[in-house]
């Protein structure tokens, strides 16, 4: 089948225990045939508790059973304790449900296939898909309907194409890469030359490099380079609707949310993080292991490990206070104008001829205490 299945295999805590490398607390017989949240898991559901603030709903829950950082007690659930709860929910899933598995086809009839193409063992190239001349694809890979790859390009083994995708020319695409459907893989940078108020095209003569293990979401857009390369590092994971522009380079193992926007020839180093809707300018270099919050624009460059948020994008702690004075500024500007009235009148009270000292009364100009001449006398 080509989707993912909704059954799983039924397995005992204590195999999962084993597979994950965990501790069971509680009836290791327990048997487990499916996954879900905490607060929906039911009778032989197994689920997991990885933030703290979710706590209390161990109280509540009808899962079989929960998978957790550290030993508990006075929980009426089996527990399974592993160093990532998280992570290790995850190979519960792969271990109970499997990846989506691809139906496996062959090579289609109505596939449009160029003569000078070559394609490795055990692929399965669906209806309409068109491979241009001297393409190379791997060992083991699934190209889905009405996918179009360009003279050239080469694929690495056991990568997935889903439908409606587009390759362009000379482009490289490593090994178990997804690129999932509608995505745009080395279309034209945004290169254009103003001269005399008009805008020429520069050509485009560079190229899109995904290294291996990467993922590309839905209706992305990786442009090629102007000149030389654009890379999307190995392992990195990029999400639907994320531009990358021409000369760009993403470094290894990042994440790139939904919605990114990274400009031409900028820099990011490997394990960034970058949240939905965040703007990089281009020619800039982030470091590496740099987090980069939800809708922030990068205009200048990140040294490593830092955290950043805003829009323009400062330190965390920096914004964080920042944008929690913003429900307050109406006021605050309320009450300036109140203080900058009052200084006026009190400056033209103090100025003003009301306001002026008289001098002529010399008792107001002598210090207290200060002997009158005649009682001098």
């Amino acid at each position: 089948m080509d989707s993912m299945s909704s059954s799983s295999q039924e397995r005992t805590l204590r195999e999962i225990a084993d597979h994950v490398g965990g501790r069971v607390y509680g009836d290791p017989d327990t048997v487990i045939h499916a996954a879900a949240t905490l607060s929906e898991a039911g009778r032989g559901d197994i689920t997991f508790l990885a933030n703290r603030k979710y706590e209390r709903q161990l109280e509540t829950t009808e899962a079989g059973a929960v998978i957790v950082g550290r030993e508990m007690t006075g929980v009426r659930v089996p527990l399974l304790v592993a160093k990532d709860p998280y992570f290790a929910f995850t190979q519960v899933l792969v271990l109970l449900y499997g990846h989506r598995r691809h139906k496996a086809v062959g090579i289609s009839p109505r596939a449009n296939i160029a003569p000078s193409a070559k394609i490795g063992t055990d692929c399965h190239i669906h209806d309409f898909v068109t491979l241009a001349d001297d393409v190379r694809i791997g060992n083991g890979c699934v190209i889905y309907p009405c996918v179009y790859i360009g003279q050239g390009t080469q694929i690495g083994d056991g990568t997935v194409i889903e439908a409606n995708t587009v390759v362009y020319e000379d482009c490289r695409v490593g090994s178990r890469v997804i690129i999932h459907a509608n995505a745009t893989i080395g279309s034209d940078g945004f290169g254009f030359a103003t001269h005399d108020g008009v805008h020429h095209k520069i050509p485009q003569i560079g190229t899109v490099v995904l290294e291996d293990d990467v993922e590309i979401g839905a209706s992305c857009s990786i442009e090629r380079g102007t000149l030389g390369e654009t890379v999307v590092g190995r392992g990195s994971k990029v999400g639907d609707l994320v531009t990358i522009g021409h000369g760009a380079r993403v470094g290894p193992h990042s994440l790139i949310v939904a919605q990114v926007g990274i400009a031409g020839s900028a820099t990011l180093g490997h394990h960034c993080v970058l949240g939905g809707q965040v703007g990089v300018v281009g020619h800039i270099k982030i470091g590496n292991n740099v987090t980069i919050g939800a809708q922030a624009g990068v205009i200048n460059s990140i040294p490593d490990g830092e955290t950043v948020a805003g829009a323009p994008a400062i330190d965390v702690s920096h914004a964080r206070r920042a944008y929690a004075m913003i429900p307050y500024l109406p006021q605050m500007r309320q009450d300036i104008r109140s203080l900058q009235s009052q200084l006026e009148k009190l400056t033209a009270a103090l100025n003003g001829p009301a306001g002026e000292h008289d001098l002529t009364d010399d008792s107001q100009a002598r210090p207290a205490g200060s002997v009158e001449p005649q009682d001098a006398e």
